[in-house]
């Protein structure tokens, strides 16, 4: 279900990406149209609750203030690399990633983070196209019960990182994605979290298990 980021972490996400486009166009010479809408104008809440996503909140007086305090980028070129272009494809989502590992620094050992990252890809699609719900039964459930909200052939994912939830024991996978809902409305820059704790398999092994987002 859609809804605001209630959690600390989905805030300062919120407010990286916003401060991003706030450089890039406080970087606009005077009188110049901006060559991508901002963050505000792309995050558009999702028509089915099968949707992961939660826009951007462009309301956000922590977003806002971090926006503002962002100094201008002073030239061109710059303002291009701090601000992908609104529906460009892998060279604007490589700097969302730089943007979300520059906010949340590495804390997790490299086979972790590769298992979760793999295991949140895979939940985002499934959640968002319906792709593979049937691997996760504990969190999907009836999957036929709910139709995929978006069209797999428009779906991509932008930028992902992992990274500890407060304790050795739990992790959250932050996801930036775009994708086209079943209204043929296209969209970027949503943001979804997955949540998973570390269990014990019964041959001793630990593996990361996914939570059923609430």
């Amino acid at each position: 279900m859609t809804t605001i980021p209630r959690s600390p972490r989905l805030l300062v996400l919120s407010s990286a990406l916003l401060a991003v486009a706030g450089a890039a166009l406080l970087g606009m010479p005077h009188g110049q149209e901006p060559t991508a809408p901002t963050t505000a104008s792309t995050a558009h809440t999702a028509t089915d609750s099968s949707s992961a996503a939660t826009p951007l909140p462009a309301s956000d007086p922590t977003a806002a203030a971090a926006a503002s305090a962002t100094p201008a980028a002073s030239t061109p070129s710059a303002v291009e690399s701090a601000l992908p272009p609104h529906g460009e494809g892998v060279a604007g989502d490589r700097a969302i990633q730089r943007n979300l590992e520059a906010a949340w620094p590495a804390d997790l050992p490299a086979a972790d983070e590769r298992e979760l990252l793999t295991a949140g890809r895979a939940l985002l699609r499934a959640d968002a196209t319906g792709v593979g719900r049937e691997k996760w039964p504990g969190v999907f459930g009836d999957s036929e019960a709910v139709a995929p909200a978006f069209a797999t052939a428009r779906f991509r994912i932008q930028a992902a990182i992992a990274r500890r939830d407060g304790s050795p024991t739990k992790a959250v996978v932050h996801l930036v994605w775009a994708g086209m809902d079943r209204g043929g409305t296209f969209t970027d820059l949503r943001i979804t979290d997955w949540h998973f704790t570390r269990t014990n398999t019964l041959k001793g092994a630990s593996t990361w298990t996914p939570q059923p987002r609430t």
